[in-house]
């Protein structure tokens, strides 16, 4: 028999230590680097993380129970890899659900008629604050305009691929993109849920 947790509820917890100091050290066009002294326990440890905006995506299944996923060269991986349509928060007062319409129109050039929450996570919360928040779209349509692309989007590749075949090629590690990887599993489970 499983040992019970003694947690009320089982939750990320905020701690907030005594920053010493909080130094720019790169500001970026996208995102800057911070160098923190932080009093911690007896003493003082030193962070250095990427400040970052935070972001959105976008499960967007269609009525067939297939995934849209995009394939975009990412440089630091030096891959093609596939992901879902995403986006940075670097809209002034936009809320995240408002940002993942946004950048379902501008990446994927479609609209969708039911939005809802899916999962939020932190990215790499040892290296960087992203916040992204994975929302699941469905009633999915064309967007009355198409978006402009440039740069590496010009080359985005975008194919609606079966659920189920989304979540094989994640579990057997052909797909590796943890905002993609985590979407997925995540509507996996939410429509077992459902059934």
């Amino acid at each position: 028999m499983p040992e019970s947790s003694s947690f009320d509820e089982l939750r990320d917890e905020p701690f907030a230590p005594e920053v010493v100091s909080s130094d720019l050290v790169f500001h970026g066009a996208v995102w800057d680097v911070r160098d923190d002294r932080v009093r911690y326990g007896d003493g003082e440890i030193r962070r250095q993380y990427v400040a970052h905006t935070g972001a959105v995506a976008i499960v967007a299944l269609d009525d067939r129970e297939r995934v849209l996923l995009i394939q975009q060269y990412r440089h630091p991986i030096r891959h093609r890899d596939w992901e879902l349509p995403a986006g940075l928060l670097d809209v002034a007062g936009e809320e995240p659900l408002e940002a993942a319409r946004r950048e379902l129109a501008e990446e994927a050039d479609l609209v969708a008629a039911h939005w809802e929450p899916l999962v939020s996570s932190w990215t790499t919360p040892g290296g960087n604050d992203e916040l992204i928040h994975v929302f699941l779209a469905t009633g999915v349509s064309e967007a009355p305009v198409a978006h402009a692309r440039e740069d590496e989007e010009a080359d985005i590749r975008v194919e609606w691929v079966p659920l189920h075949e989304a979540v094989d090629a994640v579990l057997a590690g052909r797909m590796r993109n943890g905002i993609l990887s985590l979407g997925v599993l995540a509507t996996s489970l939410r429509l077992r849920d459902r059934s």
